[in-house]
């Protein structure tokens, strides 16, 4: 397809998606019916097949619908773990018994999931778990720990790599589920972190169960399908994502009033995404009396530069045929370009960049980032793990060296 055709198609999408949004948006109207009505016209997730919840189109087609509904006002549709790994996963690789059973709670935001991979004596070595799933007829005893789970103190359900085969080689012993949270076998434990948040916690689950059915993939095959997980929350954590993960929205409140920001929807500890962080960015400087600076001037365009080669690089990721090695490239640009615009802020804020309120602090959000950044360079696998990746599976250089039993 030509640029001229990407134009148009682009345009036909914008045309289309202001025109529906223009005929359905309604501020009054409460979050969970907004959502529904999203989910069920396929504008929430254009890029989903028409069966499941989409219309079938390109994925740079999300961006487009979310800068329509900011420039309508309207309240976007749910994003987190469910929309940003879950759902993409099950409709590549889950059953249409798994499709039909966990989608539509995805889609319109009524049911949150987890992530239950890290455990405390694995770090980044995901196929070191040793969380185990035990085959009892038709369901499965899930016992061990898992650690840095977000949201799992309010989710409805978790995807959970479990070790099936003790005895395999530890990359040929695992398997894939997804899990019901909400059971007395699992026990979530919130960790407050140095943000003063307490997103993340730590799992213990004691002889917790789940169904046959609820194995994404076939048992003994969860690495793959762990690494597929992983390369959709790598795509999404570019600095042009959406801002952060939302947290258990009551949905009986007017939509609106989230849109607004009169009430958080939990995003705002996270680094802001693509253009916003760079008029933030400039609010400080001007602030600061700083923008004639040449050193603060330099800083600034590289960080701008860094901005939008960040959007062209998630774009076209966006219009790849399949997710590969290469979004680990996207992940590790946007946690320097964080790094780097948590740098420059707080140099321009001196003082103030340490307070989360008073004046002068542009209300504790630059200091919050940087308390923030560190965990990014975490989440979705730390950067040392995402230049292995670059190394061995982009550029092709030799492995470094693993254990024999791997």
């Amino acid at each position: 397809m030509m640029a001229s055709d990407d134009a148009l198609l682009a345009g036909d999408i914008r045309a289309e998606v202001r025109t529906w949004i223009d005929d359905h948006w309604n501020p009054q109207q409460p979050l969970g019916e907004w959502w529904h009505s999203l989910a069920q016209s396929g504008w929430g997730f254009p890029d989903f097949p028409e069966r499941w919840f989409g219309r079938g189109l390109p994925g740079e087609s999300r961006r487009i619908v979310r800068q329509e509904l900011q420039r309508a006002g309207a309240f976007g549709p749910p994003h987190g773990i469910a929309t940003m790994m879950v759902a993409p996963l099950l409709v590549e690789m889950g059953s249409d018994e798994q499709r039909e059973k966990w989608l539509p709670g995805i889609v319109d935001g009524s049911e949150i999931w987890c992530q239950l991979f890290s455990e405390p004596d694995a770090g980044s070595d995901l196929a070191g778990a040793r969380t185990t799933a035990v085959r009892d007829g038709d369901l499965w005893r899930v016992n061990g720990q898992k650690v840095w789970t977000s949201g799992g103190h309010y989710a409805k359900w978790a995807i959970l790599v479990a070790r099936t085969d003790p005895a395999a080689p530890k990359h040929s012993g695992l398997s894939f589920f997804g899990i019901d949270m909400r059971q007395d076998g699992i026990q979530p434990k919130p960790l407050v972190q140095m943000n003063g948040s307490a997103e993340f916690n730590e799992v213990f689950l004691d002889d917790a169960t789940t169904a046959h059915s609820h194995l994404i993939g076939e048992e003994g095959k969860g690495w793959p399908v762990a690494l597929r997980t992983l390369s959709y929350e790598r795509e999404s954590l570019d600095a042009d994502a959406e801002p952060g993960i939302q947290t258990d929205l009551d949905l009986s409140i007017a939509a609106a009033r989230y849109a607004s920001g009169e009430i958080a929807d939990g995003s705002e500890g996270f680094m802001p995404g693509g253009l916003e962080a760079w008029e933030l960015l400039c609010s400080v400087i001007a602030a600061n009396g700083q923008q004639t600076d040449p050193r603060i001037r330099d800083r600034a365009v590289k960080i701008y530069t860094g901005i939008k080669t960040s959007s062209w690089m998630s774009q076209r990721f966006a219009q790849a045929p399949e997710v590969g090695a290469e979004v680990s490239l996207g992940k590790l640009a946007a946690t320097q370009l964080m790094r780097d615009w948590r740098d420059l802020a707080l140099t321009a804020l001196g003082p103030n960049g340490q307070l989360l309120d008073g004046e002068g602090t542009f209300d504790g959000v630059p200091a919050q980032i940087a308390l923030s950044v560190p965990g990014l360079s975490i989440a979705g696998g730390t950067d040392e793990i995402q230049r292995n990746i670059v190394g061995e599976r982009v550029l092709g250089l030799p492995r470094e060296p693993r254990p024999s039993n791997e």
